[in-house]
């Protein structure tokens, strides 16, 4: 019978065929606390990026007679979609286009961050993971249990987000040409996308926030429901991160078989029946790491140097990697957009006329925009 970690170190126990020898307690700090205190820290940036561009919204609203407020580029980060067609044109064209280059490098950053690291982002950076894991939290302490759905019910919905990603991919990649990426980030939807995503919530419909509401409330039962289920941003990073050479590797001479790694895996990986982690759902919180009860039994190794890769550096280089590839796009010039004050003024008068191309015909009519009746 498996012994609890508890009643099994400081006692000897089987761990090789014709060895007894006495498991070595796991002394290393945890990194829980410092990645809850990063998670808070960029959930505040971001709060901070919104407030800023509240005001900046607030200034072309009043027709540019309140006090002047400049765009936080920082709020690029929220549009994926058109940071993905601006790397894609970038690699076609090796031209940075100036309408969210913010978004790019920040996209950049975090794809980088995935090929290194796994999803890192999801588990250390992204606030609605953050925001995501306080509802599971919240949750685990309702219910004194985790609760996970059945695998008939599962497995088909985290095929969902794929399904999300994939048409995306098809229309970027397969579908527009060259000319049609161009046509579509010069277009004026594109240069406004921050401004009409701002006014989707400043002004959200009754379909929209129950849609919101309902993905909250089933969040708390339901751990990481949005990001585990509709995501298609990390589905994205999930299949990134099976390319990083970082991975999880269990000790199966050492483990004791306690089963407190899969216990408090967020993403239910069963770490504690496999050697390897090769899971498109491992976000690299290290959770399990830090429960393990063992020295040196769950750990990061690198497969290619064939060397164990420290929590702390894991921890260092995600957030070490965001911010050089960020400053790098501030210190050459690449993080403000070129649209000025004057010409966001220009638009705002038409911003909530512009629609979202969907065919052939729409993109021939972007830059007609329709005035709103209310700026008539």
């Amino acid at each position: 019978m498996t012994k609890n970690a508890e009643d099994t170190i400081g006692e000897k126990t089987d761990l090789q065929p014709n060895e007894c020898s006495k498991p070595v307690r796991n002394t290393e700090k945890p990194v829980q606390k410092y990645r809850l205190t990063v998670q808070i820290a960029f959930a505040l940036l971001c709060v901070w990026i919104g407030v800023e561009f509240h005001l900046f919204v607030r200034f072309l609203d009043s027709g540019g007679t309140t006090t002047f407020v400049s765009r936080p580029p920082g709020a690029e980060g929220f549009l994926p979609i058109s940071s993905l067609m601006s790397l894609y044109y970038f690699f076609q064209t090796g031209e940075i286009h100036t309408a969210h280059p913010a978004g790019l490098f920040i996209l950049a950053a975090i794809l980088i961050m995935s090929l290194v690291f796994g999803k890192v982002f999801c588990s250390w950076l992204c606030p609605i993971g953050f925001v995501s894991e306080a509802l599971g939290d919240l949750g685990d302490k309702i219910f004194k249990r985790r609760l996970r759905l059945p695998g008939g019910l599962d497995w088909p919905l985290r095929f969902v987000k794929y399904l999300l990603l994939g048409f995306f991919v098809y229309v970027i990649f397969f579908v527009m040409t060259e000319l049609a990426l161009r046509t579509f980030l010069d277009s004026p939807y594109n240069l406004t996308a921050d401004i009409k995503m701002y006014y989707f919530f400043a002004e959200i419909t009754p379909f929209a926030l129950t849609v919101i509401v309902g993905l909250v409330l089933l969040s708390i039962p339901i751990r990481g429901f949005w990001c585990r289920y509709l995501c298609p941003y990390g589905a994205l990073l999930g299949i990134l991160s099976l390319l990083s050479p970082q991975k999880l590797k269990r000790n199966t001479t050492s483990c004791i078989d306690c089963g407190k790694c899969a216990k408090v895996c967020p993403s239910f990986i069963k770490v504690d029946n496999i050697n390897t982690v090769w899971s498109d759902e491992c976000t690299s919180c290290m959770a399990c790491v830090d429960a393990c009860p063992v020295a040196n039994t769950l750990v990061i190794e690198s497969l290619i140097a064939r060397r164990r890769v420290t929590k702390r550096l894991v921890a260092v280089a995600t957030v070490g990697i965001f911010v050089i590839i960020t400053g790098a796009a501030m210190l050459t010039g690449h993080w403000q957009n070129n649209i000025t004050t004057q010409q966001y003024l220009e638009q705002q008068l038409y911003v909530r006329g512009y629609g979202h191309p969907i065919s052939g015909s729409e993109m021939e009519k972007l830059g007609r925009p329709q005035i709103d009746d209310e700026k008539q």
